[in-house]
C-alpha cells in the first residue's frame, strides 16, 4: 500500500527531535571549545537559541546532557565494532575493531574522556560506559574464542583475558587522547598486544 503523507510525517524527525539533537551537538562542541567545567546550561541554551525552560523539557541537567552524549557515542562504537566482527577472521576482526575504536576516540574524544573522568561520580554516565565496555568485551571474547582462546572463566580463559585487554584498550586510548599522543601509534601497539595475547595469526593489515 502506498505510504501516506501522515506516515511520512510520523517517520521524519520531529521539531523536538531536531532540538534535542541540537542541544547534544552544541554540548559536544563546547566540550571541545570551553570544556565541561565551563560549559553550563546557559552556554548551551545560548548556542542553540532556546530558553532554559525549553532546555529542561529535554534534559534535567548538564550531567543529563553529557549522559545522553555518552550514550549516543557508545551506541555508535558498539555498532561499529559489531560490524568489524563481520569478517569472521579473528585477526582481521580484531584489527578492524581497534581501528574503529581509534576513530571514535579521534572523532569524539572529548565525550569519551569526559565519560572516563565522570564515571566515578555520575551514576548515569558510569552505567552507560560500563555497559559499553561489557558489550565490547563480549564481542571480542567471541573473536578470541574463534582464534583458539579457551572458552572458560579461568584466569587464562577468554573471559579474563578479553576483559583485561578491553580495559587496557580503554585506558590506553584515554591517556593518548588526553596527552595529544598519536592515536595511530596507540592503535598499532594495542593491535600487537591483542594478537600476541590471543596467540592469533600475524596482523594481515599492519598500519
Amino acid at each position: 500500500m502506498p505510504e501516506t503523507g501522515s506516515t511520512r510525517r510520523r517517520t521524519a524527525p520531529t521539531k523536538g527531535d531536531q532540538r534535542e539533537l541540537a542541544i547534544l551537538d552544541a554540548a559536544e562542541k563546547q566540550l571541545d571549545t570551553i570544556g565541561f567545567d565551563r560549559m553550563t546550561i546557559e552556554t548551551i541554551t545560548k548556542a542553540v537559541g532556546i530558553t532554559r525552560g525549553a532546555f529542561y523539557f529535554y534534559f534535567a541537567s548538564k550531567n543529563a546532557v553529557l549522559a545522553a552524549l555518552v550514550e549516543r557515542t557508545v551506541a555508535t562504537l558498539r555498532t561499529e565494532i559489531e560490524a568489524a566482527d563481520a569478517s569472521g577472521e579473528p585477526a582481521l576482526a580484531l584489527h578492524r575493531s581497534i581501528d574503529q575504536t581509534r576513530d571514535m576516540w579521534r572523532d569524539h574524544g572529548d565525550v569519551m574522556r569526559a565519560a572516563v573522568e565522570l564515571t566515578p561520580t555520575v551514576p548515569a554516565i558510569g552505567e552507560c560506559w560500563h555497559s559499553a565496555v561489557t558489550a565490547i568485551r563480549d564481542i571480542t571474547r567471541a573473536i578470541a574464542e574463534r582464534a583458539g582462546l579457551p572458552d572458560d572463566d579461568g584466569p587464562t580463559g577468554a573471559h579474563a583475558i578479553t576483559t583485561a585487554l578491553v580495559w587496557m584498550t580503554e585506558r590506553s586510548f584515554y591517556q593518548a587522547s588526553k596527552a595529544g599522543a598519536s592515536l595511530d601509534d596507540t592503535a598499532a601497539t594495542l593491535t600487537h598486544l591483542w594478537l600476541n595475547a590471543l596467540n592469533s595469526a600475524p596482523d594481515p593489515h599492519p598500519p
